[in-house]
């Protein structure tokens, strides 16, 4: 199984955006994380990043992956043009967020993406992201 792990925007800031929130771990890190543990469930992981909407949609609707990992960060609560995206694409996506967007801002319990994800892991770091890879390898 090829797997695409997206993120999305302002995730490249991980490590240095607000560390008591989302850790010190860099993307590059999370990445290589990811990478080693689906390779260890026998799947293999292309990675990509962009802050854009547009980018990203072009993105999920180009790749040659089984599937897709995506944290589409802020864009989660309010990107139609992402959720019309993964509604009309022809693999599963699982959403998922480091933090527990459902204890945070009121804005952040909005999820437009929720409903057209096959699956959505959040509130436990890196661990949903790996949650992610064990339903998609299942």
């Amino acid at each position: 199984m090829k797997i695409l792990l997206l993120n999305g925007v302002n995730m490249n800031m991980l490590g240095r955006r607000d560390p008591k929130l989302y850790g010190t771990q860099t993307l590059a890190q999370l990445e290589k994380q990811v990478v080693s543990y689906a390779r260890s469930k026998g799947a293999k992981v292309v990675c990509r990043q962009s802050n854009c909407e547009g980018k990203l949609v072009e993105i999920l609707q180009r790749t040659d992956c089984d599937a897709a990992i995506f944290n589409a960060g802020a864009y989660s609560h309010y990107s139609y043009a992402l959720r019309d995206c993964i509604e009309c694409i022809p693999l599963p996506v699982v959403e998922v967020h480091l933090t527990d967007v459902n204890a945070r801002e009121e804005f952040r319990r909005t999820d437009v993406l929720a409903d057209v994800c096959a699956a959505r892991f959040y509130g436990k770091g890196v661990r949903s992201y790996l949650d992610a890879v064990d339903f998609l390898v299942k």
